[in-house]
């Protein structure tokens, strides 16, 4: 994996082609923001195949949701918004931003269960095409 521009911490290999971050989650992260990676500054996101992969449903009561965005962003939810962890299902984004960042962009997600979760595990999957183009 090779870096972005200089002294930059975001995913850039230098092919034109689509790159893309992916971090586990579990329901042990109920509660917590979690760091999925940065992207580099001018990608364009693929909302399509973006979101969360959940193999294991989350049981934490009546609510097992997730929230994705940008680490700048109050509350870490401008990519995606109460994402259902709760079956078994692949949820792409559905927050209506624009698809391209400015700068190297770190991206979190919020796990939220109204109970003790004793099960869930999932995959957030952010696929991105940096700007190689110039």
């Amino acid at each position: 994996m090779a870096t972005g521009t200089a002294g930059s911490t975001a995913r850039d290999f230098p092919l034109q082609m689509i790159h893309y971050l992916r971090k586990t989650i579990t329901f042990a992260d109920d509660g917590t923001t979690v760091t999925i990676g940065t992207i580099p500054a001018g990608s364009v996101l693929v909302k399509p195949i973006s979101g969360v992969s959940v193999s294991v449903a989350f049981n934490g009561g009546t609510t097992n949701t997730l929230d994705i965005g940008a680490s700048t962003d109050t509350g870490t939810n401008n990519f995606a918004t109460l994402l259902a962890l709760g079956s078994i299902a692949f949820v792409a984004l559905d927050e209506a931003v624009s698809n391209v960042v400015a700068v190297d962009t770190i991206i979190q997600c919020a796990v939220v269960s109204t109970a003790s979760a004793t099960a869930g595990s999932a995959e957030v999957l952010i696929a991105f095409v940096p700007d190689s183009d110039g």
